[in-house]
């Protein structure tokens, strides 16, 4: 009897070891089954398409430029008419005609293609989230060429700690902020008088002559700059650019987003390795981050039907399956917008700066001698 009293304990022991036993096949998550896409997702292809047409496009406006002004340095008559869409690329001077435009009713008649370029932007932003940037912005199609090199060459991309990325995404707010706090301090009529100066008149011809006769300091800059989009996935647009950070914000309140329907879904989290903004595309319903820029990247690799997409705000019993936005309904909206507004401005008469060419010939040659008026 006492032999047998030790040996219970030890059993006891010995049972309490083993492995735990598995809990019942009802009580486990039951996997998804897989419903493959009935076609194959092109979005990706005519976003390409998009940016390439649309750095083409900046390409040809940037060398008609550089040529008018080259023969205004030659003091012979230039061979071509100064190209609006140059504007594009002053953002400060539409936000500074923006403020205008809404204070006096009026367009302002220096470089008023920045305004209404601005206002087809914002537009975009706010129909369509952050489009330009994924979408038309040359910039951002630089940024993406060198990390997708970057990636194919060392087989990866650096990715920040969660806690250095937020607080380096904070620094284009910091940009923007600025920016904004001084063209807010300025009254319209200041806004006009700068618009007319010398400086304000060839601003376009200052930034053209900074990459015409960039130092060293410049090109340490811009070599940073080039380094860091190889190595990290969009650095420029993600950390330094005021002008995304602006659209972001627009983007906040738009109606469109990337949706993902939990019932078609299987977890696999694709898209959200595939979100060059390190969304957490695969955790959430809605994609209300401001850093979307309905690039549609998860949208392409996602493998289930009818499981993500974009689509505009739900209707009542509406599935978001149901009206998921096709990349060329995406595509002939920004189109629209863009091409829209532009030739709106156009055929108002409210496009090209009224500058006489003989004002050119004598301020363009000495463009080095134009400096910021300061307050």
């Amino acid at each position: 009897m006492a032999t047998g009293t030790r040996i219970e304990p030890l059993i006891q022991i010995d049972s309490s070891l083993a492995e735990p036993a598995r809990p019942a096949a009802s009580a486990r998550k039951p996997k998804k089954k897989l419903v493959r896409r009935a076609s194959p997702d092109r979005s990706q292809i005519v976003r390409h398409g998009f940016q390439l047409a649309f750095l083409l496009l900046n390409i040809w406006i940037g060398g008609e430029f550089y040529l008018r002004v080259r023969d205004f340095d030659a003091g012979v008559t230039p061979h071509f008419s100064r190209p609006a869409g140059v504007d594009g690329w002053l953002p400060i001077s539409g936000l500074m005609n923006l403020k205008y435009w809404v204070l006096t009713g009026h367009v302002p008649s220096m470089h008023p293609a920045a305004l209404f370029l601005l206002v087809a932007f914002l537009a975009i932003a706010f129909l369509l989230r952050k489009a330009f940037c994924s979408w038309l912005c040359p910039a951002g199609t630089i940024s993406e060429s060198l990390w997708r090199l970057g990636h194919k060459l060392l087989r990866r991309n650096i990715e920040f700690p969660r806690w250095l990325d937020v607080l380096l995404r904070g620094l284009k707010y910091l940009l923007l902020g600025f920016f904004v706090w001084a063209v807010a301090a300025m009254p319209a009529g200041e806004i006009r008088n700068f618009m007319h100066t010398p400086f304000g008149l060839i601003a376009d011809v200052k930034l053209l002559n900074f990459f015409r006769y960039i130092g060293e300091t410049g090109l340490i800059v811009i070599g940073v700059l080039v380094v860091g989009s190889f190595l990290v996935k969009n650095f420029w647009c993600r950390y330094l650019c005021p002008y995304g950070g602006l659209l972001g914000i627009v983007s906040f309140f738009s109606p469109a987003a990337i949706r993902r329907d939990p019932e078609r879904c299987i977890d696999c989290a694709k898209c959200a390795k595939a979100c060059p903004s390190r969304l957490p595309v695969d955790r959430v319903l809605v994609v209300h981050s401001v850093e979307c820029t309905a690039c549609m990247e998860c949208v392409a690799v996602c493998p289930a039907e009818g499981a993500l997409g974009i689509s505009l705000a739900q209707l009542p019993g509406a599935k978001w399956r149901s009206r998921y936005l096709p990349a060329w309904a995406v595509a002939l909206a920004v189109a629209v917008l863009f091409f829209g507004i532009v030739g709106y401005a156009k055929l108002s008469g409210h496009w090209q700066t009224d500058v006489p060419s003989a004002v050119y010939q004598q301020i363009v040659p000495n463009a080095n001698q134009a400096t910021h008026p300061m307050p």
